[in-house]
């Protein structure tokens, strides 16, 4: 009799767990999907609202959308605070790192942009777009020989894009490899015929 009770209670428990838990994703669908049609309509600081009104710390997916919608709403400090929790709570996610990529650059604060492009590499070295990033703040730094790893790899990954082989050619011209220079100025112009800066790269390879 005692453990029919103890079952019971248990069954009683679980059940009661089960509807609190399609209570609570049931408010999180409606509010998400009110604050789409908000952020559609520009109304962001409303569609904020609308999440922080079911906001829980421990989830990743409202920590995620309200960085992405302080973002929109020019709160890049306290976008950046959120976006950092969804990084935290889901340490290999992609999206969250790109997505504190965003305020940071909007802060200009690009020790830290490159510290999570860098992040971003060590899960997965052949992702291009931190590739090629990383390799533009190392270029404007004036680190060529650094930059030019990453442009590397994506020229590799992507022998016929025109990002990869257009710095990579600025980067090989800086660093005095002008033949190697040259030839990806050619080969960026067959992938973005009469480009500026390609035919003004190549009149200064000497």
């Amino acid at each position: 009799m005692e453990t029919l009770k103890k079952g019971l209670l248990a069954g009683i428990l679980l059940c009661t767990v089960l509807l609190a838990t399609a209570q609570q994703e049931s408010k999180w669908q409606a509010a998400f999907s009110e604050s789409y049609t908000q952020e559609a309509n520009k109304q962001y600081a409303a569609a904020v609202n609308t999440i922080k009104a079911v906001y829980e710390e421990k989830s990743y997916e409202i920590n995620l959308r309200l960085g992405w919608l302080t973002y929109l709403n020019k709160e890049y400090a306290t976008s950046q605070v959120y976006y950092q929790k969804a990084v935290a709570l889901r340490p290999y996610a992609l999206e969250a790192k790109f997505g504190l990529i965003q305020p940071l650059a909007a802060l200009q604060l690009t020790d830290k942009t490159l510290l999570v492009y860098e992040d971003i590499l060590k899960i997965d070295p052949q992702q291009t777009k931190a590739n090629y990033w990383a390799g533009v703040i190392w270029y404007n730094r004036k680190k060529y020989e650094t930059a030019a790893r990453y442009f590397e790899k994506l020229v590799n990954l992507y022998p016929f894009d025109y990002d990869g082989n257009h710095m990579l050619a600025w980067t090989y011209l800086n660093m005095g490899r002008s033949n190697d220079a040259r030839i990806l100025f050619g080969k960026a112009l067959l992938a973005k015929p009469g480009d500026a800066s390609c035919l003004e790269g190549l009149k200064q390879v000497k």
